[in-house]
């Protein structure tokens, strides 16, 4: 494996001394002496920067960064050096006289090679200057290899032969290439079409069915059937429109998980309507509270399988009204030691600046409002 952080150009060397269980600078020698006498060195380098798989580290701190970036354009330079000594050696394009043509692109060759190996989109910005400039130097050195070697016209002759031949191929096998475009594009959308329907099978399996299962179940009690549907109808809408705010974070989702809580938990179908959202600080998580608590109370005591729930979120207040059409009570018979109203509800609202009106009769029903000032919380 080739270690990003301890490369100068690829990570070769230390890799295969690693591997090898020899010093890093042994290999280097090596490869230095293969690339001088017979330029064969370079080669061997190559491929194994092709085929070695880079295992990737943290980004490397700011300290010390210049002088490594200098370190490695010097080793990219002599291996742009090694190709040409490889290529001298091998009498290929004219020798000598192409030394400093094929450098200049070596150079941009290598320079390419060493940022996309960095394994970053080439677009960013980071990047996309120093492969232009790569590029740049490989074209710069082709050109000047050609002027060299007086072949500059002959080039573009030659060019122009490929790029008519190339035209010609395309407009003779454009219908295959359409066809081919056309099935590829086909076949992904039957595939993605295919992962949806075993998405929404799996699913269904796995929530829906076994609602319906248990609902057969109970089927001589109508309040669990109302309260299984609604769990499944809830769970069924936040899986089709996506993920819910977190309700530690938001109060419009927190104070919708107490709702769902309490109908799981009692059976009673919590009809709630929020309007407007905002985070949810010590004074909203009050508001929370307090409104769970005024849940259960109807829940328990008020004899009904619906109670109703209604906030809003203002620029300057939280109000919370939950109601229920119930046997109610008359709030001055309560005794002094029952503290679900005065403690959990009245109580806590005072303690964070709120307020608490508890308005109620019996047989007439019961309705809490909660009230608190954003400023103030």
């Amino acid at each position: 494996m080739r270690r990003s952080e301890a490369r100068v150009i690829a990570g070769v060397s230390e890799g295969v001394a690693q591997h090898l269980g020899v010093p890093a600078l042994a290999v280097r020698t090596v490869f230095v002496v293969l690339t001088v006498f017979g330029g064969v060195g370079v080669l061997a380098y190559a491929g194994l920067w092709a085929f070695v798989p880079l295992r990737r580290s943290e980004p490397a701190a700011a300290v010390g960064l210049p002088r490594r970036d200098r370190g490695q354009s010097i080793a990219l330079l002599t291996v742009a050096l090694g190709v040409v000594l490889l290529l001298a050696q091998l009498n290929v394009a004219g020798g000598g006289d192409a030394i400093l043509p094929l450098l200049i692109a070596g150079a941009g060759v290598a320079l390419i090679w060493r940022r996309v190996d960095e394994g970053r989109s080439p677009a960013s910005s980071r990047r996309f200057p120093l492969l232009l400039a790569g590029a740049s130097l490989v074209l710069a050195g082709l050109v000047a290899f050609l002027v060299q070697a007086d072949q500059l016209g002959a080039a573009r002759q030659a060019l122009l032969a490929i790029v008519v031949i190339v035209v010609g191929l395309v407009l003779v096998t454009a219908p295959w290439w359409w066809r081919l475009a056309t099935e590829l594009t086909t076949e992904r959308r039957e595939r993605i079409r295919t992962q949806e329907r075993a998405e929404v099978a799996a699913h269904l399996h796995d929530s829906v069915l076994q609602t319906l299962a248990l609902i057969q179940r109970h089927v001589d009690s109508p309040r669990e059937v109302a309260r299984l549907a609604r769990g499944q109808e809830r769970e069924l809408r936040s899986w089709l429109y996506g993920r819910r705010p977190d309700p530690a974070v938001r109060f419009a989702a927190a104070i919708q998980a107490s709702a769902a809580e309490i109908e799981d938990s009692y059976a009673v179908a919590v009809e709630a309507v929020v309007v407007g959202d905002c985070d949810l600080d010590d004074g909203a998580a009050a508001v929370v509270q307090a409104a769970r608590e005024a849940l259960i109370n109807a829940a328990r005591h008020a004899g009904v399988e619906e109670v109703s729930l209604y906030a809003e979120v203002e620029p300057s207040r939280i109000t919370v009204y939950i109601r229920d059409r119930g046997v109610g009570f008359d709030p001055a018979t309560v005794p002094e030691d029952r503290q679900g109203v005065r403690g959990s509800i009245e109580g806590r609202m005072k303690r964070h600046g709120g307020r608490a009106n508890v308005r109620s009769a019996t047989g007439a029903g019961t309705e809490v409002e909660l009230t608190i000032d954003r400023v103030a919380a």
